[in-house]
């Protein structure tokens, strides 16, 4: 198997384990629950075929659920921002520049255009979330508030990781 893919099989491991033990037990305010491991969706590789990443996001997404112990919340959030991602990636990461992205990450794209990705692509997956754990409008208020300091929380923490585990030279 090339790198790329033990790379990404590496990536999925580390962020996986750090949600499970550390971050699926971190609650700030009521309203931020950190959940890193969609970055691991979210830097799959552009050349990936569709159905491989929506089976990916579906089977990742499970996983955590079955972690958890809340089943298809993190499964539906998943699917969707995968499905997203497939439909918008491209046209957010390179704002219409002929280039191929391979990995998305912060060293691969111009950072801004990588965090309005993340604040994109984290901001639908908890808004999902909190409305599949929610099922009603009534506390819609409380569902816009966590979505959106979750969103701000996870982001830093994904750029946070990209700077700290992520090499310039891996990415491409």
């Amino acid at each position: 198997m090339n790198s790329l893919v033990w790379r990404n099989i590496g990536r999925f491991v580390l962020l996986m384990l750090l949600q499970l033990l550390v971050l699926n037990y971190v609650y700030l305010g009521g309203y931020i629950i950190p959940m890193l491991y969609v970055l691991f969706l979210l830097m799959l590789p552009t050349s990936m075929g569709r159905i491989p990443m929506l089976l990916v996001a579906f089977g990742t997404g499970l996983l955590i659920d079955i972690m958890s112990g809340v089943l298809g919340f993190h499964t539906l959030a998943c699917t969707t921002v995968a499905m997203i991602r497939i439909l918008f990636a491209d046209r957010i990461l390179t704002r219409g520049e002929n280039t191929v992205i391979e990995v998305p990450s912060i060293h691969s794209v111009s950072p801004q255009y990588y965090v309005s990705y993340l604040l994109l692509m984290y901001g639908i997956f908890y808004f999902l979330f909190f409305m599949t754990e929610l099922f009603s409008f009534k506390g819609f208020g409380g569902v816009l508030l966590a979505t959106l300091l979750s969103t701000l929380v996870s982001t830093l923490l994904s750029v946070f990781y990209q700077i700290v585990f992520t090499k310039k030279e891996e990415t491409v």
